[in-house]
């Protein structure tokens, strides 16, 4: 696997994650710095800041002097994460309110394009979505709580937008929050967005458990 060079760190961080969600790095490896480079085709400093960022997300664990260790993928983890943003995220949008003329076209321009993608460029551009809808929020500590739970379920969410289907079903969720926001209900709106972000927890859950026998293999 060889990655892009638009944004060495960023694309790097990507493509780990990838290899976790994959099992390609298997759970409790330790990440040989040496080889992942060259795997990568990266040099070590993007890459070191690629697993800083990892292990801030809680992908990996830095053990001291040992290095550092690919966390599991558990269903216990994904629980606890993944209700946390239908909580706090839409009253992250009632606070920011409807959005202004403007802001409501490029929040649907991101979703036009949202349509035709999948995998990791479907994941960027539903957090980017996502981002783009509460920006206006006034509260920024808890737009910066949010934006660390988008990075801590974006290895998660791998398996979801790798399917057409669930990258339908959302891009559709938020047709229906949009929708709302054009009307300028905004109760609707926020009860259309924690749907939206409810519904990939089955489709997850579904993978998680496939995958929990190939452990050991």
């Amino acid at each position: 696997m060889q990655i892009g060079r638009s944004n060495i760190s960023a694309d790097a961080a990507n493509a780990v994650r990838d290899l976790i969600a994959m099992g390609q790095l298997r759970e409790g490896e330790r990440v040989n710095e040496v080889h992942l480079a060259e795997r990568l085709g990266v040099s070590r400093t993007p890459l070191r800041e690629a697993l800083n960022r990892l292990a801030a997300e809680g992908a990996l664990e830095v053990q001291p002097k040992r290095g550092m260790f690919v966390r599991p993928l558990t269903l216990d983890e994904f629980d606890q994460i993944y209700a946390i943003r239908p909580l706090i995220e839409p009253e992250a949008l009632r606070l920011a309110g409807v959005p202004d003329a403007a802001r409501l076209r490029r929040i649907e321009a991101i979703n036009g394009k949202l349509k035709a993608a999948q995998g990791e460029a479907a994941i960027a551009l539903d957090d980017d979505w996502h981002r783009a809808l509460i920006e206006a929020c006034p509260n920024k500590v808890l737009l910066d709580i949010i934006a660390n739970m988008i990075e801590r379920t974006r290895r998660y969410e791998l398996a979801l937008m790798r399917e057409a289907k669930n990258v339908a079903t959302a891009t559709g969720e938020h047709e229906q929050v949009m929708a709302a926001l054009r009307a300028g209900d905004l109760d609707a709106a926020c009860k259309a967005l924690k749907q939206n972000l409810t519904t990939g927890r089955e489709p997850i859950v579904k993978w998680l458990r496939e995958r929990a026998p190939a452990k050991g293999q």
